[in-house]
């Protein structure tokens, strides 16, 4: 809804962030909190508001059924619906996207437990893009979780990371079940040499030749010239506008890969 040219948003009583409104923030009429529209490719729904965030989003309580006061009740319960007015609506600072949005990563698919509690950090984190890839010492039956068979768990996890950072920008993800044809057919269009970094966390070369290499040390691609910048038509990609980086993470035995 829009009101006064400021859009509101109405989250039931049973919602978790109402719940959380009440009786972890103790939030009451009147009050304040950063909220904002998820901006992301996991969804069918859009919004030309998508990707904004106030720090300055007021509450209002309606209460419901027989509880009557606008306030959360003495037991930290919601009184009822929580309407959230989202006043001065802004993009993200572009300096601090500038160091989370540039990082990337390939992950070796872990258990699906652990893949949902990984999940909600990396997208704390701000991770830009997540490849969940299969490998030789991952089985294959991961990929028949309930992560991935229940639409909308993979994007539920990583919400909950946004909530908890204050974000509203959702990582890209991206399933290679084959980490071969990933790496043969698309690593280069994701992630150009040209543009992105690449590193794997894995300290041991099958030739038997140990080439430690500590991050702070780690060489970035060279920026582009300024006739070389003005034929680019996509600045994002661009390493004189932003550094970016690609870490690929093993499973739990390591990589075992032959190529």
């Amino acid at each position: 809804e829009d009101t006064n040219n400021s859009p509101t948003v109405t989250l039931p009583a049973t919602d978790y962030r109402t719940i959380h409104a009440a009786g972890i923030l103790n939030l009451q009429n009147g009050e304040t909190v950063r909220a904002g529209i998820v901006t992301d490719s996991m969804s069918n729904d859009s919004s030309e508001l998508a990707g904004l965030i106030t720090d300055t989003a007021q509450i209002t309580w309606i209460p419901e059924g027989k509880i009557k006061k606008p306030q959360p009740t003495k037991t930290g319960k919601p009184p009822g619906s929580l309407q959230l007015t989202l006043e001065n609506l802004t993009a993200p600072n572009k300096d601090d996207q500038s160091a989370s949005s540039s990082v990337s990563l390939i992950l070796a698919l872990p258990r699906p437990l652990q893949l949902g509690r990984i999940l909600t950090m990396i997208a704390q984190l701000g991770v830009n893009t997540i490849v969940l890839c299969g490998s030789k010492k991952v089985p294959k039956d991961y990929f028949g979780s309930h992560l991935f068979r229940k639409p909308g768990e993979l994007r539920r996890h990583l919400v909950e990371g946004l909530c908890q950072a204050g974000d509203v920008r959702l990582p890209n993800i991206i399933v290679a079940k084959s980490l071969k044809i990933f790496l043969e057919d698309d690593l280069e269009t994701v992630f150009p040499r040209s543009n992105v970094t690449r590193v794997i966390a894995h300290p041991f070369r099958r030739d038997g030749t140990d080439n430690f290499v500590r991050m702070r040390n780690v060489k970035f691609p060279q920026p582009l010239t300024t006739d070389e910048r003005n034929e680019e038509s996509n600045s994002e990609n661009d390493p004189a506008v932003s550094r970016q980086i690609v870490l690929a993470v093993g499973p739990e035995g390591g990589w075992d890969e032959g190529y």
